[in-house]
């Protein structure tokens, strides 16, 4: 694995090697405005978009606007690294892939090219299980890095069955979402005209015919050479197809799940678990007395209840609730600088979720290799400007809040 870059930045000739949609993309920030441009309104609509006034999803960038840094200097940084432990495993960089699904409709082969990506750069991928490609293949693309998120309902059959399955695929680490009781009101998916399976329509096929790059790169692509993309990983059984005129999906009896559901994984899942969509360090003691070996701080990026709060303000309580858990957070995670602030704050991890697939969409594997080279190399950098050598070098003292 290649060291991070040494220089304040990349030089101009630094960038011949990459495809020439990625050259422009000089920070995460930029890929969304590139992303619109090339996915269909409907399907962007979709990934950007919150729920109802988006309060939390502007909230979570903002809280990290809350903090600003007390620099050291005169330290001599030249000896500085960020390989992380987690969970008893060593990552090349304090950062992830968030769950996301439907990646497959962004890019071709977007969760394989994600999970491949993240597994030559040493970082932990997590696979949706609102994915479109099956578990099996992705958990090949990443046999070290790949971990694997679940949407489970009350039902105790069927979370044996779900179990039974990621085990067999040789993930070694579950991730139970558990903000999900019940749909969110994601008008803005009205408005664009997107449903979970899609509906064929005159607005679906002039959004496909209007981005011709997605429609032959994407769609028809993955048409050609893999089917019609399912919902893959729902359950111990194959879900409904992406597009159908006449399909429901089913999303089960998730208003029942409760902390004795959480006990039965426990007692039934052999390897690392960690839980997502906390913000209340209360629900952070109890996973731990649950026996989770992991928390994911989250507000799903503001698309399930409006104005919950941002992780990163949730995150100096959770940490001191957390026990010997590992401490985690995604939700507005865009730059080196915020990655730093959340581990200053008590984090041991962070995750980032859209930019991801927006860097799938704009160029593949190579698009998120370049997201993860990006926020690594910020990373690097503003750790010598920041005076450590160490991430367990940073701490509240490191931060002011204004």
């Amino acid at each position: 694995m290649n060291s991070p870059r040494q220089q304040s930045g990349p030089a101009p000739n630094a960038r011949r090697h990459l495809p020439a949609s990625l050259r422009p993309i000089l920070s995460l920030g930029d890929l969304e405005p590139a992303a619109r441009s090339r996915l269909p309104r409907l399907l962007f609509g979709y990934l950007s978009g919150g729920v109802e006034d988006n309060v939390s999803l502007d909230a979570n960038m903002a809280a990290f606007r809350r903090w600003m840094f007390r620099t050291n200097v005169l330290v001599n940084v030249s000896d500085r690294q960020q390989r992380t432990q987690l969970m008893g495993m060593e990552y090349q960089a304090p950062f992830g892939i968030a769950p996301m699904g439907l990646c497959a409709l962004f890019a071709f082969n977007g969760d394989v090219v994600m999970a491949e990506a993240a597994e030559a750069a040493g970082i932990p991928y997590v696979l949706s299980g609102a994915s479109l490609t099956r578990m099996e293949e992705v958990a090949q693309a990443a046999p070290t890095c790949g971990w694997f998120q679940a949407y489970i309902p009350g039902d105790p059959a069927h979370i044996e069955g779900l179990l039974e399955r990621v085990m067999a695929a040789g993930f070694k680490t579950l991730v139970v979402t558990v903000d999900t009781a019940t749909l969110a009101n994601r008008e803005n998916n009205v408005r664009v005209g997107f449903a979970t399976p899609l509906r064929p329509s005159v607005r679906l096929a002039w959004d496909g015919l209007t981005r011709p790059r997605w429609l032959l790169g994407t769609l028809a692509k993955t048409l050609l050479q893999r089917g019609m993309p399912h919902f893959e990983n729902a359950s111990a059984q194959r879900g409904v197809p992406i597009i159908s005129s006449g399909v429901v999906r089913q999303f089960g009896l998730r208003d029942h799940l409760s902390w004795e559901h959480l006990a039965l994984i426990r007692r039934s899942w052999p390897g690392k678990l960690v839980v997502k969509g906390l913000s209340a360090a209360d629900d952070v003691r109890r996973a731990e007395q649950a026996g989770a070996d992991g928390v994911i701080l989250s507000n799903h990026g503001g698309r399930q209840l409006d104005g919950t709060m941002p992780p990163l303000l949730a995150l100096p309580e959770a940490a001191r609730a957390k026990g010997g858990m590992a401490l985690m957070l995604d939700s507005g995670v865009r730059r080196g600088t915020d990655v730093l602030k959340a581990l200053a704050l008590g984090a041991d991890h962070v995750f980032v979720g859209r930019p991801m697939a927006y860097a799938a969409a704009l160029a593949g594997r190579a698009g998120v290799a370049h997201a993860i080279t990006l926020l690594r190399d910020e990373v690097h950098r503003d750790m010598a400007l920041l005076g450590v050598n160490r991430l367990d070098d940073l701490g509240p003292a490191r931060l002011v809040q204004v």
